[in-house]
């Protein structure tokens, strides 16, 4: 099992889950994702904390969520305490310098998450109070 990448721990939870990351981008991307009943098999990527285009998902059975920005205390955040979805927030890669900071950050500290973690098969751990992990 190898750390891809970290993040703030929105919640602690021994829940464990695995899927496929899917970058969702948008509201069309998330009604897509929903109505072709997979929401399941996915750990949902987005880029912030403040997403709340992600509520259906949520509500109806996801799994896991990763943002690239956002805190525990964001809508996000309180959203996935709510439903008991682990959620690993403002998520950094581990191979990378790349960090991201409030108002300083440009595109491709994204692009960069969104390239390194779509289409691969993760697990979300978020036993620890502070740190979440993403494991291949």
């Amino acid at each position: 099992m190898t750390v891809v990448a970290e993040g703030y721990n929105a919640f602690e939870t021994k829940k464990e889950p695995s899927g496929t990351v899917m970058y969702l981008p948008d509201p069309q991307s998330v009604v897509k994702l929903i109505q072709s009943g997979k929401l399941k098999d996915h750990i949902l990527l987005v880029r912030g904390g403040t997403t709340t285009f992600l509520a259906p998902a949520l509500s109806m059975g996801a799994i896991g969520v990763i943002t690239m920005s956002g805190a525990p205390e964001s809508h996000l955040g309180i959203l996935s305490r709510e439903f008991q979805i682990p959620c690993i927030m403002t998520a950094h890669l581990k191979n990378s310098e790349s960090r991201y900071e409030v108002g300083n950050t440009d595109a491709a500290h994204f692009d960069e998450i969104i390239r390194e973690l779509s289409g691969k098969q993760v697990t979300l751990k978020c036993s620890n109070a502070d740190v979440g992990q993403v494991v291949l």
